[in-house]
């Protein structure tokens, strides 16, 4: 049988007909969690294929066109009959089952999924967990995963995003390094001090440290002769080897800050943060695998919130 459609084009068609089901981008975007800039974005990609206008859209209002409504009809048909195919191949259970792929990068991984992964187990006994622990970008529809956790905003419209966290930054080093190079007092002095750093795998640029100076967030390109590519719980670990300063993610590091292994510096250009999110490919009806995952890990989020 020959593929006439990708998993992008499949999730246009899901983006059109809740379109114009719910009568329009924005309610559309709601219901799916995305913006209604992505939803555009996969109608007009649809058009484009087709050759043909889905919609007449105005100020005031937005319409299917003949053609839209007749694509529309038949769409909405196709969607049905492929819902009530997996819950026939499922038998229609809603317990969480299967093999869940996720992706996660080295920090979020060792530090927070990972003790968590045991109580998601024993709420889903059936759900066995594959964990690809990694910092490089995954392609969803050729590799087979389910989700991912990134430190930033997919490019990609056609993923979901939902926010996990703010991690804290802090720049730490070893009380024996700051004994022998000295303390830096302002983001500056950095430029005088080796600095450890890590090379992004998806775009091979050297993340640059964060600061907020005069209440403005600023970005700095440091340098160092040492350098970590893929692993970046590695950067720490050169740190606490007193191989210079690194800004790390806090709670990587936290135990030991707490035992006077590694010294925070900077303290008064701190409170920058970076983002972890938790991103998987829009679909209508998410299995049930899937859900129970982004579930428990937004109830972990918010758990940490009322702490």
């Amino acid at each position: 049988m020959t593929r006439h459609f990708d998993d992008l084009q499949l999730g246009s068609i899901e983006l059109f007909c809740l379109a114009a089901e719910t009568g329009s981008f924005t309610a559309a975007a709601n219901e799916a969690g995305i913006t209604p800039a992505a939803v555009s974005r996969s109608v007009a990609r649809l058009e484009e294929r087709l050759g043909v206008r889905l919609f007449v859209r105005t100020t005031r209002q937005m319409r299917l066109t003949d053609d839209g409504r007749t694509y529309f009809e038949q769409c909405r048909q196709a969607l049905t009959q492929l819902v009530d195919a997996e819950r026939a191949v499922s038998g229609g259970q809603s317990i969480a089952s299967g093999r869940l792929r996720i992706s996660v990068p080295t920090p979020y991984a060792h530090y927070r999924l990972f003790p968590r992964l045991p109580e998601f187990r024993r709420r889903y006994p059936q759900v066995q967990v594959e964990v690809h622990v990694s910092n490089r970008n995954i392609d969803f529809a050729n590799e087979g995963y389910d989700l991912a956790i990134r430190g930033r905003d997919p490019a990609d419209s056609s993923l979901v995003a939902r926010r996990l966290e703010e991690a804290e930054n802090v720049v730490v080093a070893t009380p024996e390094y700051l004994s022998r190079a000295g303390t830096p007092r302002t983001p500056e002095d950095l430029a005088a001090h080796e600095c450890i750093q890590f090379e992004l795998p998806s775009s091979g640029r050297r993340v640059p440290w964060s600061f907020r100076v005069h209440g403005k967030l600023v970005e700095i390109e440091t340098t160092g002769s040492l350098t970590v590519l893929e692993d970046y719980l590695a950067t720490a670990t050169l740190a606490k080897c007193g191989g210079g300063l690194m800004q790390a993610y806090r709670f990587t590091v936290q135990e030991e800050l707490e035992q006077g292994e590694l010294v925070e510096v900077l303290k008064d250009y701190g409170q920058t943060t970076r983002p972890f999110l938790l991103i998987y490919p829009y679909a209508r009806h998410v299995p049930s695998r899937v859900r129970a995952f982004i579930e428990f890990m937004l109830e972990a989020r918010n758990d940490g919130e009322s702490s």
